[in-house]
């Protein structure tokens, strides 16, 4: 079903705004694209960066930051990077509890989530689980016609949100949930 956002014109219309999170304790990267049907088109993209603070604090710069990024580009549906397990188990925690925060950022406005671990991301945007970053990123900049090469972070939160879109197609599809009407847009 075609919907079409608030203060676009009809000739704009939008199936799915899907917002990627690569989540990390110290840059979150978040990529926000449009789909209809199998077109992809580029929103936004950028990062949100914690600094030097407590573990707390970084957290809720990364929940605000979320919410914020939710706020200005209204998403549909939320995609996000399952963490692996690495050598170091304090750095897993950590960010463990960054995604957690990026998570609760996206609940919190009353959006699904969905997870992908980052081989299936390199697996739907290169066509296999072993790429490296930077054929990831190269892939996101032809896929969404960029002009440039966004950050590394930003490029897998973008290659999390075409994940998602080649993927499912949406969550509705997946779940076979009816669309409704909320807040002024339509939402699953």
């Amino acid at each position: 079903m075609m919907t079409s956002r608030p203060g676009s014109s009809a000739s704009q219309k939008v199936a799915t705004r899907i917002l990627g999170i690569d989540p990390g304790l110290r840059i979150t990267g978040f990529g926000v694209i449009d789909t209809l049907g199998q077109e992809m088109r580029y929103v936004a993209s950028g990062c949100i960066k914690t600094g030097e603070g407590s573990l707390p604090e970084r957290l809720k710069i990364i929940l605000d930051g979320v919410r914020e990024v939710i706020a200005t580009y209204q998403p549909d549906q939320v995609a996000i990077e399952i963490v692996f397990v690495n050598v170091n188990p304090q750095s897993t925690l950590l960010l463990g509890q960054a995604r957690g925060a990026a998570i609760c950022g996206a609940v919190s406005c009353d959006l699904p989530v969905a997870e992908y671990t980052a081989l299936q991301v390199k697996q739907a945007v290169v066509g296999h689980g072993k790429a490296a970053k930077e054929q990831v990123s190269h892939m996101v900049e032809r896929l969404l016609a960029l002009e440039g090469r966004p950050s590394p972070d930003a490029a897998d939160a973008l290659a999390c949100a075409i994940c998602h879109a080649h993927g499912s197609q949406g969550l509705a599809s997946l779940a076979g949930t009816s669309t409704r009407k909320r807040g002024g847009r339509l939402t699953r």
